[in-house]
């Protein structure tokens, strides 16, 4: 790097004038030294006013004065200061700033020959492993995935080899039904159109026999076995991933004009003017709201404005502040009116909610109560509708982490459902 320091190296300003006494004494031209120190070069200059050396200067002003302009001149009064102490200074302040450059060079120069060239060095190897983790886990993941696939496909194809089995066995038994039951109505309608009154009275205890035989054959039922089970195609790890994929991918769908309706808003809660916070109110703060159909009047509920019949939908729900909520889903038919489990989220056929009561949490539909083991409370609750797989699925967005899934058949268009006992819930965009 560049030596600053010889800036510094020129003898430095001598102050071997002819010395004065005071501010007023005379001045004479500038002295070898002077020329030396470097302050002036060529002939000196004279001030304009009074054809006398300017040599000293004036800290208002900002310029260079002779001794006269110092004495009963307009810069009497202002800071002056001898111009070879002045230039001293600045010459010890030039020899500071060379020296701070040169040692902020210096350390650029270390960086980059240092830091830089080490960094560069590692970032080879650091790139290296990293590719390899990402490939390594990723066939990790594709391998457990392959299998996965496999076991499933074994599983669905176990599966609807019983359940063809099953109709067949059906078939059979009931063709073998059908036919027993056309033989005895045969036998019947002959004995009833072609044996003689004596002979028929005397054969009626064969009649109850076939009467009994046909009476046992039994009413057909439909039962699950004759379905899939639909579990037969769901794993833990296929449906992480799936979700996760959902949740992460490009084509996630955020139903982000979701709102609260204010229409379904019970009269225990109060909806912010946004239509996005539900607030639970106590009974002195309540106001009387206008008669709606649409309107629950018992239970605290709220339902949202989009009804959701296709596709994939998913909204996240801030629930930090409440310590008793229910989040989910429910058919628009769900009932509105009266105190029941009819209108109640979670206690009828008709909703199907993730539940937190006191930090106790838990997934509600039909009355049944699933427990969920949840290790740090939520602040926030995701709910995921994939209409196509027919799959509602509740997940923490934080560590995207699955809370909760359901495969269910659904027969009609969902709406957003929500209730509130403690504080608010607030609809996130």
């Amino acid at each position: 790097p560049t030596d600053f320091t010889v800036l510094s190296d020129g003898e430095k300003p001598k102050e071997e004038r002819r010395s004065r006494s005071g501010v007023g004494a005379a001045s004479s031209p500038a002295t070898a030294s002077d020329n030396e120190s470097g302050i002036f070069s060529g002939e000196c200059e004279l001030c304009v006013d009074h054809e006398a050396e300017l040599d000293w200067f004036c800290g208002t002003d900002q310029k260079l004065i002779c001794s006269h302009c110092a004495i009963v001149g307009p810069c009497r009064d202002h800071t002056l200061t001898p111009l070879a102490t002045r230039v001293t200074a600045i010459r010890n302040q030039l020899v500071d700033v060379c020296e701070k450059i040169q040692l902020h060079t210096l350390r650029i120069e270390r960086f980059i020959d240092h830091t830089l060239a080490d960094k560069e060095q590692k970032l080879q190897v650091t790139a290296s492993r990293a590719r390899e983790q990402v490939l390594a886990k990723v066939s990790a993941a594709r391998e457990a995935l392959e299998e996965e696939e496999q076991r499933l496909l074994e599983e669905v194809h176990r599966e609807e080899e019983r359940v063809e089995q099953c109709l067949l066995t059906q078939q059979a038994h009931w063709k073998q039904a059908l036919a027993s039951l056309s033989q005895t109505r045969s036998h019947l309608v002959h004995a009833l159109t072609h044996t003689p009154d004596a002979q028929l009275v005397t054969s009626t205890q064969e009649i109850a026999d076939r009467v009994e035989k046909a009476e046992g054959v039994g009413e057909p039922c439909d039962t699950e076995q004759l379905n899939l089970n639909p579990s037969c195609s769901d794993s833990k790890l296929l449906r992480g991933l799936w979700a996760t994929a959902v949740l992460l991918g490009r084509n996630a769908q955020r139903s982000s004009n979701l709102k609260f309706d204010e229409r379904t808003v019970s009269p225990l809660l109060t909806l912010s003017q946004d239509s996005y916070t539900l607030t639970f109110t106590n009974k002195r703060s309540r106001q009387p709201c206008p008669y709606d159909p649409a309107r629950f009047d018992s239970w605290p509920n709220a339902l949202g404005s989009q009804a959701l019949s296709s596709g994939t939908h998913c909204w996240v729900v801030d629930v930090g502040q409440s310590a008793a909520f229910k989040v989910g889903v429910c058919y628009s038919s769900l009932e509105r009116k009266g105190s029941g489990n009819e209108a109640r989220l979670g206690y009828n056929s008709e909703s199907w909610v993730l539940s937190n009561y006191d930090g106790e949490y838990s997934f509600c539909h039909a009355g049944k109560k699933v427990p969920l083991q949840v290790v740090r409370k939520p602040q926030k609750i995701g709910v995921l509708l994939d209409w196509t797989s027919q799959t509602l699925l509740f997940y923490e967005p934080d560590s995207n982490s699955t809370l909760h899934s359901v495969s269910q058949t659904f027969t009609a268009p969902l709406l957003a459902a929500c209730a509130v006992t403690d504080r608010s819930i607030t609809l996130l965009h």
